[in-house]
């Protein structure tokens, strides 16, 4: 198949090229719609209890408060005329807002607890309508509106001085926030990025064409994946969140299959092959690595699109489409490439660039797979050591979803959301919502809702029937009429508790477990009740997952190596630099070390960023693993001893991958300058999982699991032998090349990519 396409691309080049434009211009057209299409949160499972008391609540109650608007009299306090004046008229604008419904204020109700202690400022609590995309729009509508000053030189004989100040908060506030700040990290990393890896590129390649093809590769897939990412927003629910995973992804695998192949293809110039008959062999060659390295990447991150939560999956659909389009692009675009520019792929010389040392042979690689492998214990046992200690913090590890504290602390809806925990007796915006989606009587009622109000933690607890505190009705409030319906009712219980602590868990589980009246089903949401759902559902789907990565990845590296052994060996040791990796980034942003140099705040590990790291990061592990085993292979078929062919196929592909490992890990770093702390931790993770894989992994555990494991390393039963003997894969395809001498085990063999 490969020798085919290079056929193709070789006599039909520039119409291949002519076609590539018309592609990434129409894709582009596409694409740019992207942005609108995509959306924030998704990282509810649709199903649970949670989601469907939020279904409950905006059908039948107006939705829960999503929007806070903290009001604050600038001179005295909010009961003093002027104040209440403005106050009144700022609620009245607000209930003629077409997409705002169940506003209520302290003007209103008069209730103490949306006044805060000192009395100067008040809440105004709201229901943005809409779904999705809708809900974004009409909460930036209202925030762009009503945030700032309200009432300024408005109204007879009120001065400037009387306005009073509206800052916005609530949920959906903090997703607004969140979308505007992904967008501005989005062009920060990109400024960052795209300039060191073309610096890098300088450096590996030493020309300035070469080093601007596999640039070319990632804007290709860039593009296109912007493009599948609108038609898919258009008819599914996809996160805004994997634009950050394309633009990152993109140019590291863009980076990572051109560096091969050009490499490749430049080695055979300098040994004196024709263009044509370079690009064909370096098509049958690194052509086919790509092509199934490529496929371990997607494997595990297709995996991603088991879990109920669309943040997950989106994730999925960006990095299948990333790697699709980065492998297509490789195998079409740059061979074309390579047959149109031939010899002048090495213009543009650089100072330190010296013609016809193109080899990427490093016999440095080579010396130390040789040094490993002479004492492979003493050099294995303080690696391990090392990365293990790592791994520690994982035994303390905590899991959380999203809130405002993911914001820089400058962010409106993040202050807001502070001042309500410390200057009101318990905010509504982290109430749980307890939901009867049929009749429950008064006299049933009560006693639940007074029941609720003595679990430790609940300041008070609102329903229809009063508000009732430490088990009991309070005589001088007589509830709010609204929550109750002749076929529902709702009950909105506020704790002293923080926010997605253990404890406030655990209050979930307590609601949901107390008796409930006769014949009713209670559906407790909320946000910590969402934390609970998310958390029991990825949990729930996390073995298939794994799985589905461990069977994909088993699989792929047999039908590589023929052996058992190997893939079993791979996943061990993918899994130890793994666990180091989040252990590292546990001891960071849950432990909260080194939090003032990078400006977040310390919290649980978010739970689906961190399974999105784990998934991108072993695919790309398992990306170098085939560059790597494929060599070490092939030279054993070709008859060297195991010591030699380990040495050998790391002295040729430990180049390539080191300095792959270096680009794409700039691409990830880039975001460890985002203002969410979440994407800080992806970035910075993803990053270091591929550098510690590129050195720890590659130059020194492979090496010694393979002197360790000897022949054995090559095991499998008969039957698999024969069958890895007819469908079995190598990178040098169907053609075998002589054995180098055994004289010069660093001497460039013609399968060298």
């Amino acid at each position: 198949m490969f020798e085919r396409i290079a056929e193709l691309t070789i006599r039909r080049a520039r119409w291949v090229l002519a076609l590539t434009v018309v592609a990434v211009v129409a894709m582009g057209a596409l694409g740019a719609g992207a942005f609108s299409t995509l959306l924030g949160g998704g990282y509810d499972d649709p199903s649970s209890e949670s989601s469907r008391a939020t279904k409950v609540l905006d059908e039948k109650f107006g939705g829960e408060t999503n929007l806070i608007l903290l009001v604050r009299a600038a001179d005295g306090r909010v009961d003093a005329p002027d104040a209440r004046d403005r106050g009144t008229a700022l609620v009245r604008e607000l209930r003629g807002e077409r997409d705002l419904e169940n506003v209520v204020s302290y003007w209103d109700t008069g209730s103490s607890d949306l006044r805060s202690r000192d009395g100067r400022e008040a809440v105004v609590l709201a229901n943005v309508k809409g779904e999705d995309k809708e809900l974004e729009e009409n909460s930036e509508k209202i925030i762009d509106a009503y945030g700032g000053t309200y009432g300024k030189g408005e109204g007879e004989g009120n001065g400037d001085g009387a306005a009073l100040t509206v800052r916005v908060g609530g949920g959906a506030s903090v997703s607004a926030d969140m979308g505007s700040q992904t967008e501005k990290d989005l062009v920060l990393a990109e400024s960052i990025a795209v300039p060191l890896i073309l610096l890098l590129l300088l450096v590996v390649f030493g020309t300035v064409v070469a080093a601007l093809l596999p640039l070319a590769i990632a804007v290709i897939a860039i593009v296109g994946v912007f493009a599948e990412l609108y038609v898919l927003g258009s008819v599914t629910d996809v996160s805004i969140i994997a634009i950050n995973l394309t633009t990152a992804l993109g140019l590291g695998l863009g980076v990572d299959y051109a560096l091969l192949m050009i490499s490749r293809f430049r080695e055979q110039l300098a040994s004196g092959a024709t263009v044509e008959d370079a690009v064909r062999k370096t098509m049958s060659t690194a052509g086919r690595t790509v092509a199934f390295s490529a496929a371990t990447v997607a494997a595990a991150l297709a995996a991603l699109m088991v879990f109920p939560q669309y943040f997950l999956r989106s994730f999925g659909y960006a990095g299948v489409g990333v790697v699709a389009v980065s492998a297509v692009s490789t195998l079409l675009v740059m061979p074309a490439l390579l047959t149109v520019l031939g010899h002048r792929i090495n213009s543009g010389r650089m100072p330190w660039y010296r013609p016809g040392r193109t080899s990427t042979r490093t016999p440095l690689w080579g010396r130390l797979a040789r040094t490993v492998m002479r004492r492979p214990a003493l050099t294995a046992l303080p690696v391990l050591a090392v990365l293990l200690l790592a791994a520690s913090p994982l035994l303390g590890i905590t899991f959380s979803t999203p809130d405002e504290r993911v914001l820089p602390e400058d962010a409106e809806s993040r202050q807001v959301t502070e001042t309500l925990r410390e200057d009101f007796n318990g905010s509504e915006d982290g109430a749980l919502h307890v939901v009867f989606d049929e009749p429950v009587g008064e006299r049933a009622l009560a006693p639940y809702a007074a029941r609720l109000s003595g679990l430790d933690g609940v300041l008070r607890v609102e329903a229809s029937t009063g508000v009732h505190s430490d088990g009991n009705t309070t005589a001088t409030d007589p509830g709010n009429p609204a929550l109750g319906r002749p076929d529902g009712q709702q009950l909105t219980v506020v704790s002293s508790l923080t926010p997605k602590s253990d404890a406030a868990k655990d209050l979930v589980e307590k609601v949901r477990t107390a008796p409930a009246p006769a014949g009713a089903e209670p559906l407790v949401g909320g946000a910590d009740a969402e934390l609970v759902d998310s958390n029991d559902s990825i949990a729930a789907e996390l073995p298939l997952a794994v799985t589905l990565i461990a069977v994909s990845t088993f699989v792929l590296l047999f039908l590589f190596t023929g052996s058992v052994v190997q893939p079993l060996r791979a996943l061990v040791l993918n899994l130890i630099s793994l666990g180091a990796t989040v252990g590292v980034m546990t001891w960071m942003f849950q432990d909260g070390h080194l939090s003032s140099a990078l400006g977040f705040t310390p919290q649980p590990m978010e739970t689906s960023m961190t399974v999105l790291m784990f998934c991108i990061a072993f695919g790309l592990s398992m990306d170098y693993e085939v560059f790597v085993t494929s060599r070490i292979k092939e030279l054993h078929e070709l008859g060297e001893d195991n010591e030699s062919a380990v040495a050998n196929g790391l002295g040729h592909t430990g180049r390539i991958v080191s300095a792959a490992a270096l680009l794409i890990a700039v691409s990830f770093f880039a975001f460890g300058t985002s203002e969410i702390s979440f994407m800080q931790m992806f970035g910075l993770g993803s990053g270091l999982a591929i550098l510690i894989d590129a050195i720890a992994v590659r130059g020194v555990l492979v090496p010694a699991a393979m002197r360790l494991l000897g022949r054995s390393a090559w095991y499998a039963p008969g039957f698999l032998r024969a069958f890895h003997a007819r469908f079995g894969l190598s990178e040098s395809g169907p053609e075998q090349d002589p054995v180098p001498a055994p004289s010069a085990p660093y001497a460039k063999d013609s399968a060298g990519v």
